[in-house]
């Protein structure tokens, strides 16, 4: 068995010989939750901004970025 111990602060360390073995590498993201007692953590794949693409799909604000964006090109060519 491998012990780590929570900081003030929260923060946990992962020992190197499990990061080593599952090739967590830093600035990952990772899933929390409880499970039978139990704090799991699961790697997510994508970083937050990728996770954010097509959040927005069919929504009004997207309409209203890509107008505004096409406004902006528009005044560009005229210069």
């Amino acid at each position: 068995m491998i012990a780590a111990k929570i900081s003030s602060k929260g923060q946990l360390v992962v020992p190197k010989k499990i990061r080593a073995q599952l090739d967590i590498k830093s600035g990952m993201f990772f899933e929390i939750h409880v499970q039978k007692g139990k704090v799991v953590l699961t790697p997510i794949k994508k970083g937050p901004l990728e996770q954010l693409y097509g959040k927005f799909k069919n929504k009004k604000i997207l309409d209203d970025l890509e107008r505004e964006h096409a406004d902006e090109i528009q005044r560009e060519n005229r210069s």
